[in-house]
């Protein structure tokens, strides 16, 4: 079947195909192990930068192909289905969040340092913005930087940083005047082993599990000023410009792991069975997966629109903040129905439902929550 409505060219669906192979191959089999060990391997980050996924949207000169968003799109799909949200968030936090900055703000001379071996996987990345008192208001943030000649002292801690443990570059969101506000943000390229840099604690969570989530401190941090992405004062919209991708890529797995539970609970109801029937000859059951499946299609393809308006240029932050929002959403309640659905079984560790329903938690929360989402939709509105 063609997923993309129009959206997704033939190309788009041989890729597809070959992300799927990968995964069933080279993830799948391997993902309740991560799970377990709250995990995965740092090799698959060279294992995907050879096999070119982590360049799909980046120009040639830096070891991307150019591809574009497109194609990162049916990978962050296909990802949804790997058999662990850790895995995923992982390696999709590498492509979309930690390197889209650089892409998008960075010097030549910060795209071939940085950049170009995280497009290889040799170098693992993630984005600094969260802090213990300021998530979603960004202008709220406290973690400082203050010009020193040649450097800027960074003083601070971040928390939730995907990728912040084993990161070997951050890319910092600092206040370089903290009396500006918002218009006072500006980011930084914060290497690992900078005197003063320290990861606090590898965090446990409910869910992405396999992904490592970190607090990270600052202290007394000297950072070159040739590693400022921009000018600044500018971190600000830089943040905000690649929510909006951050946020695509979050309702884009979303679907990808919707539809993988919806798979694995058709599977289920056909096979299991309870008073001399399969579960899926009850009519509750089956009406039950009729409103299932039509929710999917509801998300996908609100989701499908927005990427279609954002690849065509267009900055469209009501339509993306609607995507997310009902996206992520709805893959909670689908989680919950299925999980359901697979009755005691769903409880057991055997079985994928159980995982998909804590990953599913963090959805409507990463990125922006839900809340914030419906207040950009209302000021997109005009109220």
């Amino acid at each position: 079947m063609l997923h993309g409505y129009g959206l997704y060219q033939e190309e788009h669906e041989a890729f597809r195909r070959t992300v799927r192979a990968v995964i069933e191959k080279e993830l799948l089999p391997f993902a309740r192990e991560w799970e377990a060990r709250e995990e995965f391997p740092r090799e698959l980050y060279p294992r995907f930068g050879e096999l070119g996924f982590l360049g799909l949207k980046y120009p040639e000169v830096y070891g991307g192909s150019a591809a574009g968003e497109l194609y990162e799109a049916v990978l962050l799909e296909e990802l949804g289905r790997c058999g662990s949200g850790g895995v995923s968030a992982g390696l999709a936090a590498q492509f979309t969040i930690a390197t889209g900055p650089i892409h998008l703000f960075g010097t030549d001379a910060q795209k071939r340092r940085f950049l170009a071996p995280a497009i290889r996987g040799e170098k693992i990345g993630a984005l600094g913005i969260t802090e213990p008192d300021a998530g979603s208001d960004v202008a709220g943030l406290r973690t400082t930087a203050v010009r020193d000649g040649e450097h800027y002292v960074v003083n601070g801690s971040k928390i939730y940083i995907t990728n912040g443990v084993r990161a070997d570059f951050v890319v910092l969101a600092v206040k370089t005047d903290p009396a500006a506000g918002h218009r006072g943000l500006s980011m930084l390229l914060l290497e690992k082993g900078t005197p003063g840099f320290s990861v606090g604690r590898k965090l446990q969570k409910l869910g992405w599990r396999a992904s490592d989530t970190a607090e990270l401190f600052f202290e007394d941090c000297r950072v070159p000023a040739e590693n400022l992405l921009g000018q600044e004062g500018q971190g600000f919209y830089q943040i905000m410009g690649n929510f909006q991708w951050e946020r695509l890529s979050l309702a884009l797995g979303a679907l990808g792991a919707i539809e993988d539970m919806l798979e694995q609970s058709m599977a289920y109801v056909k096979q299991r069975r309870a008073f001399g029937q399969s579960l899926s000859g009850f009519q509750v059951v089956r009406h039950k997966l009729a409103e299932l499946f039509t929710e999917f299609e509801c998300a996908r393809q609100l989701t499908y629109h927005a990427l279609r308006l954002h690849v065509g240029g267009q900055y469209a932050v009501a339509q993306t903040s609607m995507a997310k929002k009902v996206a992520t959403e709805t893959c909670c309640r689908v989680a919950d129905a299925c999980l359901q659905l697979h009755g005691g079984a769903g409880y057991m560790m055997e079985y994928d439902i159980q995982r998909h329903w804590r990953d599913a938690r963090l959805g409507p929360i990463g990125g922006g929550t839900s809340e914030v989402m419906n207040e950009i939709i209302a000021k997109q509105l005009g109220l």
